[in-house]
């Protein structure tokens, strides 16, 4: 068993390391979902530090900014998963796939492929069938319809199969995807 080896470093050697450029980031990254998650998420913050002021600081806090923060919530986390879904960024499991022959692993990362879109597409079906049942039904504490935040989830599984659907396509064309080959999807980061 080794020893590890620490060398000491000084406070101003640690600081040093910090003045490294950090990448820029390309607008051209990002999709329509994304700024949509950007707008639901800084409104889900405002609700979060609008329950605060009200509670801590006026003790007299607004019913209606715990719901609004949950539902928007609920939004980040759906749409979110569209932009998991469109740079395969999802929980995967890639270690298999260098043990076994190419072959097989293609023919495993096309069936891994068509899994996920028929999973999105039943998820479509289930939260189209959700949404006509509970349709009638209001927030509780403002005078909203909740099917707003069920459509929001109906349309990110409408995307998330969208997407899955031209990463299959994509992978198709390439002859490869991520779980076989999850180096060449690593961003070079400057």
């Amino acid at each position: 068993m080794s020893q590890e080896i620490h060398t000491p470093i000084t406070a101003e050697e640690i600081g040093h390391e910090f003045e490294g450029h950090a990448p820029t980031a390309n607008v051209a990254d990002y999709a329509v979902e994304d700024w949509i998650t950007l707008i639901v998420f800084w409104l889900m913050a405002g609700c979060v530090f609008l329950q605060f002021f009200t509670r801590y600081v006026l003790n007299d806090s607004y019913a209606w900014t715990e719901e609004i923060a949950i539902n928007c919530l609920i939004g980040v986390v759906f749409l979110g998963a569209v932009m998991c879904v469109r740079t395969s960024r999802h929980i995967q499991v890639d270690v298999f796939y260098h043990y076994m022959p190419a072959g097989l692993a293609r023919v495993l990362a096309t069936f891994v492929d068509i899994v996920r879109i028929g999973f999105f597409a039943y998820g479509c079906y289930l939260m189209w069938r959700y949404v006509d049942i509970v349709a009638d039904e209001q927030m509780v504490t403002i005078e909203l319809p909740r099917n707003i935040v069920f459509y929001s989830v109906l349309v990110a599984f409408v995307l998330m199969l969208i997407r899955a659907v031209i990463v299959f396509i994509a992978n198709m064309r390439r002859g490869y995807s991520v779980l076989e080959r999850p180096e060449e999807f690593q961003s070079v980061e400057g």
